[in-house]
């Protein structure tokens, strides 16, 4: 059941908290906790004080989780070379770091992918349920969050719609798919949502990562906010990626809907690495690679 060498909660929190520890440019917060009560990290690389800002969201999905190594990788590789004042794809990251502020949440369904690595524990409080929902004890393509729910279905973009598409296809708390009783009902998606609320005048994009296709999406039911074509083109001339529009169950409730629709800020759906999910970790490395330019430019392109 476990996956070798993938990053658990726990080896997350390890490894961002001595990140923290030996460097002075990352902070380390939390926005929040999960229906389990794990905290949602929050790293924090730039001035305090810079007027513009992004923000980076992975593991919206369990079987998604080696976007989290993807963004330790990134989130190493900017502490190390700001400390030496070196360059990242031709940018001064000590610039960088003095005029974007990048916040990055690594991981923002603990609980999916504590179920996913490590089963559901015998104290679970939901255990018999989730048990049912998932149709036994093998966890591995388990998506949703700690009660069956998919977070990036559970934002308030076209809610209503997919609830009515939802109960037509009779979809139901599960692996995944099932959007919840209503918009932001829990707890993950209310805490994103309610520090992109907090910090809007410093967020001025969102790239959100998941798994697989090598695709990038930016419209929300056919809406794009103002300059995203543009910085669309410029991030699948980096990554090597397509291009895509969503169709179907994926057009609904997730955060670039969400976030596009209610800010007219640009947010970006980056699907990273090729095969089926849940992808091997042998990945990681090819995929940051190939998003590593875009990591570093996206603050200065928006």
């Amino acid at each position: 059941m476990n996956a070798e060498n993938e990053l658990d909660y726990r080896a997350l929190v390890e490894r961002l908290e001595d990140i923290g520890e030996k460097s002075p440019y990352v902070h380390i917060s939390y926005i929040g906790a999960t229906v389990m009560g794990r905290r949602i990290p929050l790293v924090t690389i730039g001035n305090k004080d810079a007027k513009k800002g992004v923000l980076y969201v992975s593991t919206h999905h369990a079987t998604e989780n080696i976007c989290t190594s993807v963004m330790l990788n990134f989130i190493e590789d900017y502490a190390s070379l700001i400390s030496t004042g070196k360059y990242a794809c031709g940018i001064n990251t000590r610039v960088l770091h003095e005029m974007r502020r990048i916040c990055i949440i690594p991981m923002l369904n603990p609980d999916g992918v504590e179920y996913r690595l490590h089963g559901v524990d015998e104290s679970n409080p939901l255990k018999e349920r989730l048990l049912q929902y998932n149709g036994g004890w093998d966890f591995n393509l388990w998506n949703a969050n700690g009660r069956g729910v998919d977070l990036n279905h559970n934002y308030n973009a076209g809610f209503d719609e997919y609830k009515r598409i939802e109960c037509e296809s009779g979809i139901t708390p599960g692996r995944s798919r099932y959007s919840g009783e209503s918009p932001e009902s829990e707890p993950e998606v209310s805490a994103i949502t309610e520090y992109i609320n907090s910090n809007i005048d410093v967020i001025d994009g969102i790239l959100t990562f998941h798994t697989q296709g090598e695709e990038i999406f930016y419209k929300s039911m056919g809406y794009e906010a103002p300059g995203s074509a543009f910085l669309a083109k410029r991030i699948a001339k980096m990554t090597g990626y397509r291009i895509s529009c969503a169709e179907g169950l994926a057009s609904y409730g997730g955060l670039t809907d969400w976030f596009v629709r209610k800010y007219n800020k640009p947010s970006f759906t980056i699907e990273c690495g090729k095969g089926k999910n849940p992808l091997g970790v042998s990945q990681i490395s090819s995929i940051y690679l190939k998003l590593r330019e875009t990591l570093y430019t996206f603050p200065i392109l928006i």
